[in-house]
């Protein structure tokens, strides 16, 4: 029980801080909050449809949060080669990516890319439903409040920032500032953690509110006869709530559709053939070029300082093998036993094609050289500089069957920025780790 002093002060405490503390705050409001609270005046806002889209959000976003580690995992952070290298405690469970199914990469970034563009509709519906809360003054009347407050400030600006940097890398346009692979890791740590939070402080009600549903708005009035729910805890019900414009249904059904439009101008960039026409989000554009080569490119050989004195008839491959080493020109190697597959090359901003490739297996390299029982084997590329311009592949990697240092694609040779004279197809790896414009190869049996 609140106590009383002699002067008529008490020591009552509302919220968890003193009346006064948060009275004073009231009073002290900024311009235009209360005002600004007054007019949000939609009839929608409530628990329900609050609910509804932090439903689709709880269903979908782990999915988007579980496929992004994945492709981590595929870049092999444990040769220190996935971006960013160093991440502490962070650090995910050292494995060895499969090869099979071949298509696992292509559908792992496929979905990562597809779902994350498709849920920026529900993103913004669900902070619609929930922005008058941002006027509310005080923002916070007890110490619970404001830890709320705080993991909402990271939840918020986390899926924000996320899609914001992923939509720029999608689209190529580079205007960070600073790394996106290390940003986009760690922002993805950090609205997990919030996200988490949140869902342990707002799943009891989120259930709740979804068991009642929405009140009886669908009559033949119209949309106008929408009404209001009751007044909540929380209060994203409008205090002065206006007509309606639209059923509560009719959002939903707005954003749903708006998702799926998004979805269905993004998912031809994974799927290939004929909808890649469709994909009109594709970075690479509709028209990649014709014939054997004609297929999109992450890097051209201009811009990964290939010239054609690099590729020409001087070009000698190098094997290594502890103390042991070979070079093999490009007659050499298509003298060789020629293996062809039909594989997928999938690049992180999404996109993905398959295509017929022909080559040397790597584990008839690794023979060449006498590398019996390699652990790793090293690939290095022409190109000097640039984050991809090596790669090391796992002994699963190396003798896969399909595993291949492709000469040809789709019966023609390789195109300059396709990677003449000889560049790596593995199965299920990550596009930039097939390697391009390959010079060296080191099979290494200590790790």
């Amino acid at each position: 029980m609140p106590g009383r002093h002699d002067d008529g002060s008490t020591d009552e405490r509302e919220y968890g801080f003193p009346v006064p503390m948060w009275r004073a705050l009231a009073r002290h409001s900024p311009p235009g909050t209360g005002a600004a609270r007054r007019g949000w005046r939609s009839p929608l806002r409530g628990p329900w449809l609050t609910s509804v889209y932090g439903g689709i959000l709880l269903a979908t976003l782990p999915l988007v949060i579980l496929t992004g580690l994945l492709d981590y995992l595929a870049y092999g952070p444990q040769f220190n080669q996935a971006f960013p290298r160093d991440v502490g405690w962070l650090r995910l469970p050292q494995v060895d990516w499969p090869t099979r199914p071949s298509w696992l990469f292509r559908v792992t970034q496929g979905l990562h890319v597809t779902l994350g563009i498709m849920l920026v509709p529900v993103v913004l519906a669900k902070l619609w439903s929930v922005i008058p809360k941002l006027f509310v003054w005080p923002p916070a009347r007890s110490v619970a409040q404001v830890l709320e407050r705080l993991s909402l400030l990271l939840l918020v600006g986390g899926i924000l920032f996320e899609i914001a940097t992923g939509l720029l890398n999608i689209q190529y346009a580079y205007l960070f500032g600073f790394d996106f692979y290390t940003a986009h890791y760690f922002g993805a740590w950090v609205f997990t953690g919030a996200l988490v939070a949140h869902v342990a402080l707002k799943l009891p009600r989120m259930v709740s509110a979804l068991r009642a549903g929405p009140p009886a708005d669908e009559t033949p009035s119209g949309p106008t006869a929408t009404r209001p729910e009751p007044p909540d805890p929380d209060g994203l019900v409008a205090p002065q709530p206006a007509a309606g414009t639209v059923s509560r249904r009719g959002a939903v059904t707005l954003v749903g559709g708006g998702a799926l439009l998004l979805g269905a101008l993004t998912v031809g960039q994974t799927l290939d053939g004929p909808l890649r026409r469709t994909a009109l989000l594709l970075p690479r554009g509709q028209d990649p070029g014709d014939g054997p080569n004609g297929f999109p490119v992450n890097r051209t050989a201009a811009a990964a300082g290939i010239s054609a004195e690099d590729t020409g008839p001087d070009w000698r491959l190098t094997l290594r093998n502890g103390g042991r080493e070979i070079t093999v020109d490009r007659p050499g190697l298509l003298a060789m036993t020629q293996h062809s597959a039909r594989l997928p090359i999938a690049c992180v901003e999404g996109w993905s094609t398959q295509q017929y490739w022909t080559g040397v297996r790597l584990r008839d390299l690794a023979g060449l050289v006498g590398a019996v029982d390699p652990v790793t084997a090293q690939i290095r590329s022409l190109e000097r500089s640039g984050l991809f311009n090596q790669v090391t592949l796992q002994a699963n990697q190396v003798f896969d069957a399909d595993s291949l240092l492709a000469l040809r694609v789709n019966g023609a040779e390789l195109s300059a920025d396709h990677g003449y004279p000889a560049r790596i197809i593995v199965p299920a790896l990550p596009g930039v780790h097939c390697t391009k414009w390959v010079a060296t190869i080191e099979f290494r049996t200590d790790g």
